[in-house]
Formats: structure tokens, C-alpha cells, sequence
């Protein structure tokens, strides 16, 4: 059963009808005492620590008295189709999206959904079900569709699933000829769909309809070539690719074409072991997921480390095992931190080179 949204049902109840629910990103007062941002003073600071997400604990009753009755309700909520109380957080989230609504659509193998955290609406919704009326089993990467709905990469499922703006299958693409998806983006100059077949060592590419119209890649070492490729990124004319077992990120054409690799295996904090999100934002800084050091690295478009962060451990701004990584334009970078059940939060500061 597909997940209902907690203001709708909150809406509906007469002990919560007048208390209006709002969604924050430090729950519990789990705010840190100084303001957190890297680099750190003196220098001039170009990340900001904005806080996490968690699940229910992101939502709050506006009338504070009534903070009791919002969290009963939004647990049991939580609960439908599930019958387990602990369905309300992340379990181990693997990379997301901010759509056109301003919802936060984050990708969860340890749920088996979608989780949707809606800050306008003060709602938090599990979308579950796939195509054919199944649940997800692994989904990866999401991504808007370009006609109004999302994709999901299922890495077990084996395709692409469709999702309508509510959540509701609507079709797949890949089935048949995907292996194993995992990491996924679309461009916004081609509007072609870009997804890492981690199993075949390529990135297969469609068009919108579903129709594939080329192959990226082959296992090997050589620029353009692939060994476990994961997450994805589309960025402008250029399309990121994680080569998660070459322990680099390279830079392609839309049209495959290799111009840059970024990073390098190594022991040392600021090298590769084994890569995981990519992204970049307004500035085109690169970001970089290390999830064996538990570290977000920050490159210019050159291949330059600008950046370290993080660290593992479970306070802000240290990690364990992140995975993906996305934007809001740019703006804010989204950290799956995913042995934390987790999403971190950064604001982009600009600046920098």
C-alpha cells in the first residue's frame, strides 16, 4: 500500500485539526551550539551545515502543545502497510531528488521505497509500490521522467520503474535490457535518460518513450570504459559518472565522448576508494562521495581536491558508508549517509575556485 501523507491525515483528525504540521531539519533540538562550515575560520567559508533527515522526527506540530498528538498521529500513519512502528525514518537511504514542488524524493533499500519528505504541506509519505503491484526491493537512483513524473533504478528489479506525480506506478523503461541499474539522471539539454548498468559495466541511455538509443563503455580501464560504474550526474553538456571499482569519476559528453577523470586511488584522505554520489552545484565545483573514508570531497571541474568533509562518526558533518549525492539547483547538497539512516544537508555558500 502506497504511503498517505501525514498533514492529509493529521487534516482529518479532529485532535490535530488545528494544529498545522511543519517540517525542520534539526529535530530534537539537535541543532549544533555554532554554526558549522567548511572551510573553517579564517578562512572564508563556502558550505554550511543546514541539518538532516531523519523521518517523522522532521515534522512538528506549529502549536507546540500539540507536539504529542502530531508524532502519535504521524507514527501510526507511518505504520500503514506495514504494521511496524519503526517505518517512520530512513533506514539506509542510497541518493534522491528536490522536484518542481520542492519535495525532498529520497531512494531507500532498507524500506523498499520512496521515501517523500514534503516541507509545503508539512508531509511525510512512503511511496512502495512498483510496477505490477510489487513492492521496490533495491531501489538506487531517481530522476524526473521530463514528463511530469520520476523514474526509479531498482537494481534487483532490473528496470526502471515510472512513478506518476502521486507515487502510483505508471509503466517501466529497460526491462529486459537493464541488468543491474543503479545510478540515473536525465539532461536537460538532450532530455535523453542516462543510467549506470552496474553489471554490464556500461551506461545505457534512452529516450523519454522508453526506446534505448545507445551504449556507453565496457568494462576496462581505459577513458570511456567502466568497472562497476554506480551513480550518475548530468550537469550542463557534461554527464559524471562514478567508476566505483576504478576508483574515479569521470567527466563524458552527452554523446560519450571522455574529458576528464577526477580522482585517484589512494590511502590518504582526499583519494579514491570507493566512489559513490556525484554532483555538482551552481559554481560547477565537483562533489564526490568517498564511502570507504566516509567523506564528502569537493573538486574543481579540473580534477583539483578543493575540499574535504567529513569524517565517520554520527555528529554533524561526519558520515558512515554515505551514497548518493544531489542538489536543489545547486543550492543545497543532499548527502545520503546511509549507515546513519540519514540525509545531511549543506547550503552552498558560492565562492571559491
Amino acid at each position: 500500500m502506497r504511503g498517505v501523507g501525514v498533514g492529509f491525515i493529521l487534516g482529518l483528525l479532529s485532535g490535530c485539526a488545528a494544529a498545522p504540521v511543519e517540517m525542520v531539519y534539526f529535530p530534537e533540538d539537535r541543532a549544533p551550539e555554532t554554526r558549522l562550515v567548511w572551510p573553517g575560520p579564517p578562512e572564508t567559508p563556502r558550505l554550511a551545515y543546514a541539518g538532516e533527515l531523519i523521518g517523522e522526527e522532521n515534522f512538528r506540530a506549529v502549536d507546540g502543545e500539540r507536539d504529542g498528538a502530531a508524532l502519535r498521529v504521524l507514527r501510526w500513519i507511518a505504520g500503514i502497510g506495514r504494521g511496524d512502528e519503526d517505518t517512520r525514518e530512513l533506514i539506509r537511504p542510497q541518493s534522491g531528488m528536490v522536484d518542481e514542488f520542492g519535495r525532498i524524493l529520497i531512494t531507500d533499500a532498507g524500506r523498499e521505497a520512496v521515501v517523500v519528505f514534503d516541507e509545503v504541506s508539512g508531509a511525510l509519505s512512503f511511496w512502495q509500490e512498483a510496477e505490477r503491484g510489487g513492492s521496490f526491493r533495491s531501489p538506487v537512483g531517481i530522476a524526473s521522467d521530463g514528463v511530469g513524473g520520476y523514474l526509479v533504478a531498482d537494481a534487483d528489479i532490473g528496470y526502471l520503474v515510472r512513478l506518476n506525480v502521486d507515487g502510483d506506478p505508471a509503466g517501466s523503461i529497460g526491462e529486459g535490457v537493464l541488468e543491474r541499474p543503479t545510478g540515473l539522471c536525465r539532461s536537460e539539454i538532450s532530455g535523453e535518460i542516462f543510467v549506470a548498468d552496474s553489471s554490464a559495466h556500461d551506461i545505457k541511455v534512452f529516450d523519454t518513450s522508453g526506446r534505448l538509443l545507445r551504449r556507453i563503455g565496457g568494462r576496462g580501464l581505459d577513458a570511456g570504459s567502466f568497472n562497476g560504474p554506480t551513480h550518475l550526474s548530468c550537469s550542463g553538456d557534461r554527464l559524471y559518472v562514478t567508476d566505483t571499482l576504478n576508483a574515479r569519476v569521470q567527466a563524458l559528453s552527452l554523446a560519450g565522448e571522455p574529458q576528464a577523470s577526477i580522482g585517484k586511488r589512494g590511502l590518504f584522505v582526499g583519494n579514491l576508494v570507493r566512489p559513490k554520489g556525484v554532483v555538482t552545484d551552481l559554481d560547477g565545483h565537483v562533489y564526490i562521495v568517498e564511502s570507504y573514508y566516509d567523506h564528502v570531497l569537493v573538486f574543481n571541474e579540473s580534477g583539483d581536491l578543493l575540499l574535504p568533509i567529513g569524517g565517520t562518526g554520527s555528529e554533524a558533518g561526519q558520515f558512515f558508508l554515505p551514497a548518493g549525492a544531489w542538489t536543489d539547483d545547486g543550492r543545497r547538497l543532499f548527502v545520503a549517509d546511509m549507515f546513519n539512516g540519514r540525509v545531511v544537508v549543506f547550503d552552498y555558500l558560492g565562492g571559491g575556485s
